[in-house]
């Protein structure tokens, strides 16, 4: 006859009391998740943030929500994402600006985007367009722009879609290297300040592809010039702003979706797994489609690309000398 100890049965039935609570534990994702963009509705922040929640829900089997939550050149959404709680339910759509220019325009002891936030998956690359309203002005390339700008130093409004945001630091970089003095005139998003420009209240302003591309095709706006130191497909016909004569310039602007640091690691990989699969052969076409070029950089090399990226722009911020609005 076997002897069954005291220990013995106590362990036995702690197992089986432990049993329920652990077949308790609900699958990720079991609620609706939220994606914020850290800008307002219908820039291209925006725009990519829908197409990130749209193919995620489809993967994880719960709806995605985006909510805009602008402010301080997206400082106050990407900070409230690295302080909400890890457990996966909360996702942010980062740009180049929230993890490498804020951190020098917007320096917080409680918040370092680089230690608190993780990534979950690249989306898009893109340029920002150099454009004009031929209807106010129409150079006829960005030669001529530039030897007008040099020519009549402050005269000329060059518009951005906000203070510290790539749109203006694109504007930053081409002042400094070309020797230019322009009067910078910042709006809140590229929805007004591209509203701007076909109103004819503004000379120049540099727009991501993304959002400009449409106005573009349509005629609203004239391309001079794009800022990275490639054409582009989608607007292949418009030259580079290296091609133009400033040697050595080249800015580009990453979408990504990223999550707090805190995030399991078992949460953090199927969240990976979903965006993965949400980068089909669908989605890149719909982006090409939407002017901007594809960005899939596999979850092993993501944090360390992520890491450099935003050492590389802290040190753009720094030598531009911007300061907070």
């Amino acid at each position: 006859m076997t002897r069954i100890t005291r220990r013995t049965a106590l362990a036995a039935t702690a197992g089986l009391l432990a049993a329920p609570a652990l077949r308790a534990q609900p699958a990720f994702p079991n609620k609706p998740l939220r994606i914020v963009v850290p800008y307002p509705p219908g820039g291209v922040t925006d725009l990519m943030g829908r197409f990130a929640a749209e193919a995620m829900g489809r993967h994880l089997g719960q709806p995605v929500v985006v909510e805009n939550r602008p402010g301080a050149g997206g400082n106050i959404g990407a900070k409230a994402v690295a302080q909400s709680e890890p457990d996966g339910y909360t996702m942010l759509l980062g740009t180049m600006a929230t993890q490498g220019v804020n951190p020098v325009l917007y320096p917080d002891a409680a918040f370092d985007p680089r230690r608190d936030l993780v990534g979950v998956g690249m989306m898009a690359d893109m340029p920002n367009v150099l454009i004009c309203n031929p209807r106010r002005w129409n150079p006829a390339n960005a030669q001529e722009a530039m030897a007008r700008m040099k020519a009549e130093p402050g005269r000329i409004l060059f518009g951005s879609v906000g203070n510290g945001s790539s749109s203006h630091m694109s504007q930053v970089m081409l002042c400094r290297m070309a020797g230019l003095d322009v009067t910078h005139v910042p709006y809140r998003g590229s929805s007004p300040a591209v509203a701007a420009m076909i109103a004819g209240d503004l000379d120049l302003l540099f727009d991501a592809s993304a959002t400009s591309g449409a106005h573009i095709r349509q005629g609203t706006v004239k391309a001079l010039a794009i800022t990275m130191n490639r054409r582009i497909e989608s607007l292949s016909e418009v030259p580079t702003l290296e091609e133009a004569g400033v040697a050595g310039y080249h800015l580009s602007v990453w979408n990504g979706v990223l999550a707090p640091a805190r995030v399991p690691p078992a949460i953090l990989a199927r969240l990976q797994d979903a965006f993965d699969k949400a980068m089909d052969a669908a989605m890149l076409a719909r982006l090409r489609a939407n002017f901007t070029e594809p960005l899939v950089i596999p979850a092993a090399r993501l944090q360390p690309w992520l890491n450099a990226d935003a050492e590389r722009w802290v040190r753009v911020a720094r030598e531009s000398g911007i300061r907070p609005d």
